[in-house]
């Protein structure tokens, strides 16, 4: 009979929550820089991210799909591993071109990203972003960062058409994102903060 420390172990371990996987198909039409591909995204929802942020790391990714970055544009491990971004483009000499982070993280992170990628971007999208930012700003002018922001009612209203399998199109003109979904119609606009 094994040791109640060791069944308890094995107990734990065989309830350990997985991810959620969400398959998207989008047609975009980045009318930005004129690149119109269809993305297949797979994508893995870490059982303490929220759907709104989930949705996030989609909008960034397609905003930053160009015709010559969107083959290498990978989703990382993301909450699961801390050392990364939410989203990274790595050139074939495995250098990090693009370090992109969701949500409201702290300056040392962001200066640690800075250091070790070409260019960094930010997007902040939850219902303390302003306060966030307010506490933040002065310190964040000081690195070579992109930062963005979504107004949290936007972010939840599209949340509320996510599915396991979803086609969408997107159309990205000026700072908005024009999203359509089977049911509905939604414009999605960012700020630019820095």
């Amino acid at each position: 009979m094994p040791y109640p420390c060791e069944y308890n172990f094995t107990k734990s371990k065989s309830m350990a929550l997985k991810p959620t996987i969400y398959k998207l198909n989008i047609a975009l039409a980045d009318l930005n820089n004129q690149h119109y591909p269809t993305l297949h995204l797979t994508m893995a929802q870490h059982p303490s991210e929220t759907s709104e942020r989930m949705l996030v790391r989609m909008l960034a990714f397609c905003r930053h799909s160009h015709a010559d970055t969107h083959e290498l544009m990978r989703f990382t491990k993301g909450l699961s591993a801390t050392d990364e971004p939410d989203i990274w483009h790595k050139g074939l000499d495995d250098a990090l071109n693009y370090w992109i982070d969701i949500g409201e993280p702290s300056f040392d992170r962001m200066k640690k990203a800075c250091r070790l990628s070409k260019e960094t971007y930010l997007y902040s999208f939850n219902s303390k972003s302003a306060v966030w930012w307010k506490q933040n700003q002065e310190q964040f002018t000081k690195l070579p960062i992109k930062v963005f922001s979504f107004d949290w009612t936007d972010i939840q209203s599209l949340a509320k058409h996510v599915g396991r399998t979803m086609n969408w199109s997107i159309t990205i003109s000026d700072e908005s994102f024009f999203i359509s979904t089977n049911e509905t119609q939604i414009e999605v606009p960012w700020v630019s903060l820095l």
